[in-house]
């Protein structure tokens, strides 16, 4: 399918196609028509799948064919600066022949230059949460117009604590809107929350729950934690690692694993919630322009950086929340295009390793080239790998038996040699 085939108007598909896109993708292609007919939409889908396009271009569409009334017609909702300004440019780049203005707002810096931009009238606008409640209170934004709402990457929200912010921004809504409710996971609270929020929606899942996008290719390595810098740099030393992301637990580990790196010759920077909104905003320019080649990010960016053609994606530690690795190796692999995740497995971290693999539903293959590799933890990979084998050819018989009836109950219960034809 292409995207005049989803009877896009003409200003739409001119920006398309200046952007090089030809082809939608499932998430687009399912989700286009049915928010294009005004319904209610529950998309679950990872992150990297075109889910921003799969809700700006119907809205721009639908509000374009308006008669452009004054007030904010649409509410996109997202958990972080850096997903909210990505979010901004994607309006910008589909709509840049529609006329239509549009603002983001976000915490963390001054709000003068987003006042302004309200103050001169927008019709869509993107938004974190506690800003956006601030500016509520100050008079500055007015959501009795609203047309369209969007709560994107809603698992992330819970997991950040914005669930009272987004019941308080709920209770200001119209009641007659169109609701686009996505997030990456569905657990029970997620499906409660999705539930008070959509009228009779379409559901929308191109991937199952918690699963990682075939084109990534994983592995883990195993290795002390002293050891963990040197097999880093022993990694980059590979030209074939254009552009890598490389995930810590903490803000001060990925400061100093910056400082690390540089001091080493590799030029790296650090984001998170502590650095100034400047700061991050430059490096994550430079790292999308590939001017930068290391980026070292804490979980707060896990799903706030959309890099074209992100070759890798180290975990550096690994997360003790499995469904925060499907979101961290989720920033490569993007679009059709395929990635690497590496993954640096310390023997205190086994069990996190367990509970990813449990997760998506496979055994991260072990890479045991390298010079700082530790026997325990291949060992332990080795022995998870037979259990598997073990229970899949456990289950064979089972399954096996089970066809056989009370033949195969006889057959065990029976003295050896009375099972055989008389």
């Amino acid at each position: 399918m292409i995207f005049e085939e989803l009877n896009l108007i003409e200003p739409i598909l001119k920006a398309l196609n200046q952007e090089g896109y030809t082809s939608p993708t499932p998430i687009q292609e399912q989700s286009i028509p049915v928010l294009l007919q005004g319904k209610d939409l529950l998309g679950c889908a990872q992150t990297g799948t075109g889910k921003t396009a799969a809700f700006s271009i119907p809205i721009l569409q639908k509000l374009y064919k308006t008669d452009h009334r004054k007030g904010i017609k649409a509410l996109i909702l997202t958990p972080t600066r850096e997903l909210a300004i990505q979010i901004g440019e994607s309006f910008e780049a589909y709509g840049r022949y529609t006329g239509l203005k549009h603002a983001v707002i976000y915490g963390g810096v001054g709000q003068k230059s987003q006042t302004d931009a309200l103050n001169n009238g927008v019709q869509i606008l993107i938004a974190t949460p506690g800003r956006l409640l601030d500016l509520i209170s100050q008079g500055y934004v007015s959501l009795k117009s609203l047309d369209f709402f969007v709560l994107d990457e809603a698992d992330r929200m819970l997991d950040m604590g914005f669930i009272h912010d987004i019941r308080r921004i709920l209770k200001l809504l119209p009641t007659r809107r169109q609701t686009l409710f996505f997030s990456a996971t569905m657990p029970p609270e997620i499906e409660s929350l999705a539930n008070s929020m959509l009228m009779n929606p379409v559901k929308v899942e191109v991937t199952p729950a918690s699963s990682t996008v075939d084109t990534i290719s994983q592995f883990v390595y195993f290795v002390e934690k002293k050891e963990k810098k040197d097999l880093l740099l022993h990694l980059l030393k590979d030209n074939s690692i254009e552009s890598v992301l490389v995930f810590t637990r903490t803000k001060y580990g990925a400061d100093k694993l910056a400082r690390i790196l540089t001091k080493s010759g590799v030029r790296a920077e650090a984001i998170h919630g502590n650095k100034s909104q400047n700061a991050r905003q430059r490096a994550l320019t430079e790292f999308k322009n590939h001017t930068l080649r290391v980026l070292i990010a804490t979980d707060i960016a896990a799903r706030g950086i959309d890099v074209d053609q992100l070759s890798h994606v180290i975990n550096y530690e690994l997360p003790n929340i499995p469904e925060t690795y499907v979101h961290r190796i989720g920033r490569t692999g993007r679009a059709g295009h395929e990635g690497i995740a590496i993954s640096f497995c310390e023997s205190d971290e086994l069990p996190y390793l367990k509970d990813i693999q449990k997760l998506i539903g496979k055994n991260i293959p072990v890479v045991k080239e390298h010079p700082f590799v530790t026997d325990e933890g291949v060992k332990a990979q080795e022995t998870k790998t037979e259990e598997i084998k073990a229970k899949a050819k456990e289950n064979k018989v089972y399954r096996g038996s089970r066809a056989n009836g009370d033949y195969w109950r006889r057959k065990k219960q029976a003295p050896k040699g009375e099972n055989k034809k008389k």
